[in-house]
């Protein structure tokens, strides 16, 4: 496999706009943590290649003792091999970063940090609830890359109730006054089963407008790329060779080992999904059972997940490979479309890709849906 990921499903408190899958009782995390570390034994069968990045993800990482991060890795690179060149990212939330964790972590083998910062702005920070203030947002990735850290990703967050062109530059400004090599910035979309999702069905808060969200966006393309950033995926923004080796794997289709309650696995043919439900997952995997759903994917739907992945990205969908690997012949299918997408400026066709413009990214969702099979 390409990447190995490791979804720890805890977090101190619950984030408004979050619908992953978490709980804020951390009582069971030592159980959770052996049983994961023993879900990697029972798929050592699905060894390949060793590993190129390894992801913990969740929920809050940064929460885990460095010790049990160490047992992952030394068990992941015992099954499956981790090539030792790899790219190895934490999620970290700011008020975990201690000058000593950020020492463990270096010593254990994080190579790369990926801080959920979400905004400077202390009034969306608490509406979002959560536990950081600015200030220790920015002194986090200062004493990262004070101990070494070199790798650094901050998230932020655009589209949010209340905010403005203006904060959202803001927010801008002080992240590249940061210097760190890579931001992801995502849209927010209120969920049902989350705060916001009740919240705005009770009229106590309101989703920012479309039009708000659509110019936060491409102020946020103009004023990175500007900065010398890449925007190789439509919420991710590199310096050159600092683009996520993780993510890029599954945006390009390559294979990857989900851990955990919840991940998910992908091996070329099937996708798999562990259920997810804390104690059931431990429940399973303590009786030697991984708890988990397995699609056969057909041909049509490799076909409209390439579709879907590709387009989100620099490199756009490659149409020679698309027919080559699956028989299936884009323009022909769909040319009249494609010829109306380049007409109207919202896409273009370079060397057997078709890329997505600027403008075709903010209706990246329906242009995708009208290409699907």
């Amino acid at each position: 496999m390409a990447a190995v990921y490791f979804h720890i499903p805890f977090c101190r408190r619950a984030c408004y706009y979050c619908d992953f899958h978490f709980s804020t009782g951390l009582k069971n995390m030592p159980a959770m943590t052996q049983a994961m570390l023993k879900e990697i034994v029972l798929r050592a069968a699905e060894r390949t290649t060793p590993a190129s990045s390894v992801y913990f993800g969740g929920g809050t990482p940064s929460l885990l003792p460095t010790a049990d991060i160490v047992n992952f890795l030394t068990q992941t690179d015992s099954t499956f091999g981790i090539d030792p060149q790899a790219e190895i990212t934490l999620e970290a939330n700011p008020e975990d970063l201690t000058p000593e964790k950020l020492q463990e972590l270096k010593h254990a083998g994080i190579n790369r940090l990926s801080i959920g910062i979400q905004s400077f702005e202390e009034a969306h920070l608490q509406r979002m609830n959560r536990t950081h203030s600015p200030q220790r947002a920015y002194q986090a990735v200062k004493q990262a890359q004070k101990i070494g850290f070199e790798n650094i990703s901050i998230d932020l967050m655009y589209g949010l109730p209340q905010s403005s062109l203006s904060t959202w530059k803001q927010d801008l400004q002080k992240a590249l006054s940061l210097g760190v090599p890579h931001i992801s910035a995502y849209c927010l979309t209120i969920e049902d089963r989350t705060v916001f999702g009740n919240w705005v069905k009770k009229g106590k808060i309101k989703p920012a407008e479309e039009e708000l969200a659509a110019q936060q966006f491409e102020v946020m393309a103009e004023i990175l790329t500007a900065a010398g950033y890449e925007h190789y995926e439509i919420s991710n923004f590199a310096l050159p060779n600092y683009y996520s080796r993780h993510n890029t794997n599954y945006w390009k289709k390559g294979t990857y080992i989900g851990i955990g309650p919840s991940a998910h696995s992908y091996n070329g043919k099937e996708r798999s999904y562990n259920l997810a439900h804390n104690a059931h997952y431990i429940k399973a995997i303590q009786a030697g059972k991984r708890p988990a759903t397995v699609e056969i994917l057909s041909q049509r739907d490799h076909i409209n997940e390439y579709l879907l992945t590709s387009l989100r990205t620099q490199w756009g969908c490659n149409i020679q490979w698309l027919k080559q690997t699956y028989h299936y012949d884009l323009m022909a299918s769909q040319g009249a479309y494609i010829q109306q997408l380049l007409e109207q400026g919202y896409a273009i066709v370079r060397q057997q890709h078709l890329i997505l413009t600027l403008k075709g990214k903010l209706l990246a969702d329906s242009i995708t849906l009208r290409l699907f099979l």
